[in-house]
């Protein structure tokens, strides 16, 4: 059995090829952040100057303190965005491991037909639902309140949620579950104190992936459902740099990237959950 890495069974221009090919990918895919971090540290005034420029030739961090100023409740609207991505979070885990236990482990009638709904909704986009939606909201009394984006957007991820955490229940043995019953042990309490802690790196994914899902959606509904600005979260709020005459693209650029760094230090803080829950389902028990 051949115990030497992937990495190292290829020859040297392979392992170049391979390497050049994920430069290639990895410049593709970073080139428009690159791009827009530069923007934030070029003047307004030399944006639009010809010949383009893409490295500034006079760098600074101005933008990043003048935005506070341009936008006076930006800090509002960061905390708005990082409550609501919390809250749908938590709501959507609530109701996602019950539910990916109970469709991982009972075989009930029409299981195979709500799982096939629960991907037909991701098919819908939240643009073609915002008139019912809308009704709804008006008819409950939410429209203008955090509730009017925390349902909606529970609503919408909740399916991909089941998926990924019912296929990562499957992977655990039954005879876990036998063994509890067994013992005398309910089905709650086999699954709160048996399969849950075994599925946390699963369950870690789908929050991850929840709460990211969660930031980066809260433009349309927020723009429909809600008209008072203490409740509005960050993609709305970045309108305040679209001026009549101009946009302030330096500090919109500057302001995008301060609202990003919360994702990124959750990521970067739960990196080696995520990559356990990605990887712990590779090799068969």
């Amino acid at each position: 059995m051949n115990d030497k890495p992937l990495i190292d069974r290829y020859r040297p221009w392979e392992v170049a090829l391979i390497y050049a090919g994920i430069a290639v990918f990895l410049f593709f895919v970073l080139s428009p952040f690159i791009e827009g971090f530069l923007v934030s540290l070029k003047p307004l005034e030399r944006l639009f100057s010809t010949p383009y420029s893409f490295w500034p030739e006079v760098a600074s961090f101005d933008a990043y303190v003048r935005m506070w100023t341009t936008v006076p409740d930006l800090p509002r609207y960061i905390f708005n965005s990082i409550f609501l991505a919390s809250v749908i979070t938590i709501g959507v885990l609530i109701l996602v491991v019950p539910a990916a236990y109970a469709f991982a482990r009972f075989d009930f009638p029409g299981r195979g037909v709500m799982l096939g709904l629960f991907l037909a909704v991701n098919m819908f986009s939240g643009a073609v639902l915002l008139i019912p939606l809308y009704r709804l909201m008006k008819a409950f009394g939410l429209l203008s309140t955090y509730w009017a984006m925390i349902v909606p957007g529970i609503a919408f991820l909740i399916p991909t949620a089941i998926w990924l955490l019912r296929t990562y229940m499957l992977r655990i043995p039954r005879e876990l579950d036998e063994a509890a019953w067994v013992d005398g042990a309910s089905r709650f309490y086999t699954m709160r104190r048996v399969i849950i802690p075994i599925a946390m790196p699963g369950i870690s994914v789908v929050g991850i992936t929840t709460f990211i899902g969660a930031y980066a959606q809260q433009f349309i509904f927020a723009l429909t459902f809600n008209s008072k600005s203490e409740f509005m979260p960050l993609p709305v709020g970045l309108f305040g740099f679209f001026g009549r005459q101009e946009v302030v693209w330096n500090e919109l650029m500057a302001a995008c990237f301060v609202g990003v760094l919360p994702v990124m230090v959750m990521i970067i803080l739960f990196q080696r959950y995520l990559v356990a829950g990605l990887t712990a389902g590779a090799i068969k028990q």
